[in-house]
């Protein structure tokens, strides 16, 4: 793998984003994390992940600047990858952990909230999905994983303002579940982990089961219509001048 690193310790799957400063997803990326994931998955040995970003971010979310220049196909084809991940993700039997550590916005907020709990690195960073004021519609199945854990009104209203926040005000309405000085993050999430691994598994895998059962059902049912009106609204002349216009501010901050 180039840009997933994966290592199993004490029966536990470490899954760390690697691909440049900003861990930013594009079709390579998401591809070998679902099969990072799988392998967590089917691997008797394996009793729960954590995923693990890079100091100052988990990951950025979407990479713009690659998927602008994406044709028609390969955007229908990273949107398809992109929700099969999140799906695999959210049915996951085992623990998961997400050990954030650093900015997580966007589809890095996405891939956080998938996970059964979140140790957040204290500091200046942000988390939250901030689609809307980009021009990407958000599908039904993603305010479904939003509300989860924020309520329906509370994700309604961020998600409508793409609103993003900082550690404490995310830990103060659930959106993470921890946070912690940096130099404790991994210690952090793996502390939460073995709270879920001590109890009996298939107690505890059946329940996660049963109180996900609604969500898994949001991300089995039909994604095409959803995923054909987001290729519609990616290709509008005003969300290309809003991606534009991102990647012009991002390429000159480097």
């Amino acid at each position: 793998m180039d840009f997933i690193k994966t290592s199993v310790e004490n029966r536990v799957s470490h899954i760390y984003l690697d691909r440049g400063k900003s861990n930013a997803l594009h079709q390579q990326m998401l591809e070998e994390l679902g099969a990072a994931v799988a392998d967590a998955e089917n691997d008797p040995a394996v009793e729960g992940l954590i995923l693990h970003g890079k100091e100052g971010f988990f990951s950025a979310g979407l990479d713009l600047i690659t998927l602008y220049d994406y044709d028609e196909g390969a955007v229908r084809r990273f949107w398809h990858t992109f929700m099969d991940l999140i799906r695999a993700l959210v049915a996951f039997d085992k623990p998961a952990v997400a050990a954030i550590s650093g900015h997580s916005p966007a589809a890095g907020c996405v891939l956080v909230s998938c996970c059964d709990c979140r140790v957040m690195a204290d500091g200046d960073f942000i988390i939250g999905l901030n689609e809307v004021p980009v021009g990407l519609i958000v599908p039904e199945s993603i305010y479904e994983l939003y509300r989860f854990w924020l309520g329906p009104a509370r994700a309604y209203r961020y998600l409508l303002e793409g609103k993003l926040l900082k550690p404490q005000e995310a830990l103060e309405v659930g959106l993470v579940d921890e946070v912690v000085d940096v130099q404790r993050l991994r210690s952090a999430a793996e502390r939460q982990l073995r709270k879920y691994t001590q109890y009996e598994r298939n107690t505890w895998r059946q329940s996660k089961r049963n109180m996900r059962r609604a969500l898994i059902a949001a991300f089995d049912a039909d994604q095409d219509e959803t995923i054909e009106a987001m290729l519609k609204q990616w290709w509008s002349p005003a969300t290309r001048a809003i991606v534009k216009t991102i990647i012009d501010n991002l390429k000159g901050g480097r």
